[in-house]
Parts: C-alpha cells; sequence; structure tokens
C-alpha cells in the first residue's frame, strides 16, 4: 500500500531466520537455504555446531564466514543465547550474574569475542541476555554485576562500531522493558548499548500490547526477533498458533525507522526448521503488505541464485 499525501515513506523491513532455529543443518546449509528462500539476513547463534566461538581456528572460520555470507548478500546479526557452549551441565551458564567472579568472567569474555566475530562479519548488532538472578543473591547485587559484568562488553562494542542488543527475557532479571531502563541508567546511557526485542515476549508478559511495545521501544532498537506466543505462556511459536496480531506489530516496527534485521526466533523447532524458514517469510511479507514474489511453494522457487 502506497503512503497517502505527506505520510512519510516507511522503511522497508529486512527478514531474517535464526540459525538456533536450523541446528540439524551445516551452517553452509542454512545460509544457502536461507538465501534460496529469499531472507535478507541470518541470527548466527554462536554455538558449537555454528562458528563455534570457542574453536582454536575461530578468526579464520569467521572469514569463510564473512565471505559466505557476502556471497549469498545475507545481513548478519550475532546472537549469544546457545545453550550449552560454555558449560555442558548448566543451561545458558555460567551467566553475567553468577556468584563466582571467575565465571561471571567467562561469559563477558564470550560476549567481547562475539563483538569481535561481529566486526569481521559486519554485522549490525550483537544480542545477549542478562541471565536469572542466582538463588541467594538479592537484586541490587544482582544488577551491579549486570552492568559490572557488561561494563568490558560495551567498551569492545564501541571499539569495534557494533552495538551491544540486551534482549529483556522472561525469568531472567532483566525481563521487561523496563528492566532495559533500569540498565541504562545504572550504566549511565551508554551509546553502544542497545535493545534486542522479542515480538513474543511483549505478548508472554509486557503491559503494553505488542504494537504499543514496539513504539516505545523505537529508540533504542538495534535487534528484533519475531515468533507467535500467548498471553503469560513463555513458549515460541510459529505464526498463526499464538495470539499476536502481525500487521499493526510490522506497521509499527516499520514507522520507527528500524533498519536492522527482524530475525525469526524458532529454537526448539530445529526438527523441522527448513519447513518452518520457508512457512515463515511468506506470512511475514503478507502481514507486512508486502507478499512474496513468487507464490507456491518457497522451496521450490528460490528468489536469488548464490554467485560463484
Amino acid at each position: 500500500m502506497s503512503p497517502g499525501p505527506g505520510t512519510p515513506p516507511r522503511t522497508p523491513l529486512r527478514f531474517g531466520y535464526g540459525t538456533n532455529g536450523l541446528t540439524d543443518l551445516r551452517l553452509d546449509d542454512a545460509l544457502a537455504l536461507l538465501a534460496d528462500l529469499g531472507y535478507d539476513g541470518v541470527g548466527l547463534t554462536l554455538d558449537h555446531m555454528h562458528l563455534d566461538p570457542l574453536a582454536a581456528d575461530l578468526p579464520a572460520r569467521t572469514r569463510r564466514v564473512a565471505r559466505r555470507l557476502d556471497t549469498l548478500g545475507l545481513g548478519v546479526t550475532v546472537e549469544t543465547g546457545a545453550r550449552y557452549v560454555l558449560d555442558p551441565r548448566r543451561k545458558h551458564g555460567p551467566s553475567l550474574l553468577d556468584p563466582d567472579p571467575d565465571d561471571r568472567v567467562r561469559r563477558t569474555g564470550l560476549l567481547v569475542r562475539a563483538v569481535e566475530v561481529a566486526a569481521e562479519l559486519g554485522a549490525h548488532a550483537v544480542h545477549c541476555f542478562s541471565g536469572t538472578t542466582p538463588p541467594g543473591t538479592d537484586t541490587d547485587t544482582a544488577w551491579k554485576r549486570l552492568a559490572d559484568s557488561l561494563d568490558p562488553v560495551l567498551d569492545a562494542a564501541a571499539r569495534a562500531g557494533v552495538p551491544l542488543a540486551v534482549e529483556p527475557e522472561p525469568g531472567h532479571l532483566l525481563a521487561t522493558l523496563a528492566g532495559f531502563h533500569r540498565l541504562r541508567g545504572i550504566l549511565g546511557d551508554p551509546a553502544p548499548l542497545g535493545l534486542t526485542l522479542d515480538i513474543g515476549h511483549c505478548q508472554c508478559l509486557e503491559p503494553l500490547p505488542p504494537a504499543d511495545c514496539v513504539r516505545a521501544a523505537g529508540p533504542w532498537l538495534r535487534h528484533v526477533q519475531i515468533e507467535d506466543m500467548r498471553r503469560g505462556v513463555h513458549e515460541h511459536l510459529p505464526f498463526g498458533e499464538g495470539e499476536i496480531d502481525f500487521p499493526p506489530v510490522l506497521e509499527a516496527l516499520a514507522a520507527t525507522g528500524y533498519q536492522g534485521l527482524t530475525v525469526v526466533e524458532l529454537p526448539r523447532h530445529s526438527h523441522a526448521g527448513p519447513h518452518h524458514a520457508a512457512t515463515s517469510l511468506p506470512f511475514l511479507r503478507a502481514a507486512a503488505g508486502d507478499p512474496a514474489d513468487h507464490p507456491g511453494d518457497p522451496l521450490a522457487t528460490p528468489r536469488r541464485e548464490p554467485q560463484p
């Protein structure tokens, strides 16, 4: 739909798909799939099966992935939500809030490494989250640990020119938009600090509807994740299986002028990752008023061919 007289043009939305929903595919195969389907980019989770951040040859691997992304014409956000990349026994452990300072340093080091990878890849942001508050830790102590742990990451982000986009995550210390603004205040509103807004999380627990959350978050948006969800239930769902009305959400997002990727986040659906990648993009384009270029089965009709 064309904007009316006097209405500023909307920023076209750029859609991506998260590799944490394609963990049964080799990274090269996942990137080729997304390019063939017509995605604009990828949310690349650093994990043992997809650009392992602990690999001894990480710099060489990163350069190769950068060339592959360029060849395929894919943008990228670096995501750091791998479940067991640092500790094979603790999901998302250690966190930025752990009582052991050495453990907190390990998580900070991973995030600094993610910033370095993001700079090499030309990523538009690095995503992270706070972690859950450890038992026996009071709230003020937890917020201080979070701020102190993020200081070196923000310094690295400033040097690299890559924003750090913190995600409010249900059940974590920083769970809501209000929590993000509390962190901003503690840190003194540093320029590299931005926000990852997960649209499903807005539906799950924010007091405002998702479209209003987008408008409220607009000035700080550096990364967006998207999926369907139900009120009060933190379960990432394929589009159409939850309660979100997506056209107003995407209209609000376009109106903010956000220029990064809007990445489909279905980490528990890797068993059917190619199917969900194929069906999600036409849904989002239709919801955004931008129908898919090719009707029919998107897996059978790739939009662009990889360059040799």
